[in-house]
């Protein structure tokens, strides 16, 4: 089984590289076979290869089981003409990675907002409000004239069923509450759309359904998050309200995520590339390290691969157990560790301990 790894911009490649020594650790000690290489991508691959994605790292990304994208810095990324292509977008789009999934939970002894959070947000990812990905050919968003600019949201009822029946399948396996997200009192005929699709593919399900505006999910998050579990929301909402959720249970270096689709999977830590601190190798790795885990899991799921589940709980036990502890954390969670002395450790304890 292959996997590519796309270092990206900025603390990419720092946090990237730490989540390769877990990743290797974790195939030697499960028996996982998997093959690891790296791709070209982002900042380095512009001067390189005049494109941040270029046509080889494209087929390596096709051709691969899973890919784990390391986070761009496209603020300063030329027009894509010039080859400043957004790996996010370009993945996520060209793949049909129709998915975002991101858990949000708190961790024992790791410094959080709200005391108990344990929930995933499933965010539709190919439409909605993002105008490059919801159009079959140019941009969704235009300037009629120099005072004036509109942009066109697409909901579909074949991209809403999917990702809501997504969400279905999860809240069934952890406590049968799906909360749909939308904004239907204002966005009356697409948001009131996606609700009605949310709720006909969750009938077939026996679970707890309920429903709520944006604004009052945002309030709710912070006030009793406790009581959500999983929770299914357009594209820019779901943007919004997972790093909320993040940021909540001990910031946005915790915040893991995957994208799925039918066929292909990539694991992409939540937060951006954190140009101020990269190369000083004091960025936190967990949020890369626990995406590249939810990858094991989501390709083991789909080839009927125990090991992989074993391998990505572990991942998440042991990233857990050195969470707890203020000596092994990294200096943004109050420790001494760097980047890739976090990484190191956290492969070590997977390399020694038993299953």
């Amino acid at each position: 089984m292959k996997i590519v790894f796309l270092d990206g911009d900025g603390i990419g490649p720092e946090i990237v590289s730490a989540t390769k020594e877990v990743i290797k650790a974790a195939s030697h000690r499960f028996n996982l076979g998997l093959e690891v290489e790296t791709a070209d991508s982002g900042l380095a691959s512009l001067d390189k290869n005049g494109s941040t994605i270029p046509d080889s790292t494209w087929k390596k990304a096709v051709e691969a089981d899973g890919i784990i994208l390391g986070p761009a810095d496209t603020a300063v990324y030329p027009d894509p003409a010039k080859g400043g292509i957004n790996p996010s977008a370009k993945l996520r789009g060209g793949l049909d990675l129709y998915a975002n999934i991101r858990p949000s939970k708190t961790r024992p002894g790791v410094p959080a907002a709200v005391e108990e959070m344990d929930l995933v947000i499933f965010r539709e990812n190919t439409e909605g409000f993002y105008a490059v990905r919801n159009m079959h050919k140019g941009n969704g968003e235009f300037m009629p004239s120099e005072d004036m600019a509109i942009s066109i949201r697409r909901i579909t009822r074949d991209c809403s069923e999917r990702i809501a029946r997504q969400a279905c399948e999860l809240a069934i396996k952890r406590r049968g509450r799906l909360s749909i997200v939308h904004k239907s009192n204002v966005l009356t005929m697409s948001d009131g759309f996606f609700v009605e699709v949310c709720k006909e593919v969750a009938s077939d399900y026996k679970l707890e359904i309920e429903d709520y505006f944006v604004d009052a999910m945002a309030a709710l998050l912070v006030r009793k998050p406790s009581h959500f579990d999983v929770i299914v929301t357009t594209n820019l909402f779901g943007d919004i309200l997972s790093d909320l959720a993040a940021e909540l249970t001990g910031g946005l270096g915790l915040g893991p995520s995957v994208n799925a689709g039918r066929g292909h999977a990539m694991a992409q830590a939540a937060h951006g590339a954190a140009p101020d601190i990269a190369g000083k190798n004091i960025a936190n790795p967990t949020a890369m390290i626990l995406s590249a885990a939810m990858l094991l899991e989501t390709l083991g799921v789909r080839q009927n691969r125990p090991e992989f589940l074993e391998a990505s709980a572990r991942i998440d036990k042991v990233v857990n157990e050195q969470l707890s502890d203020i000596s092994t954390r990294t200096p943004d969670l109050g420790g001494p560790l760097s980047t890739d002395s976090f990484g190191e450790q956290v492969a070590e304890s997977i390399r020694s301990s038993d299953r």
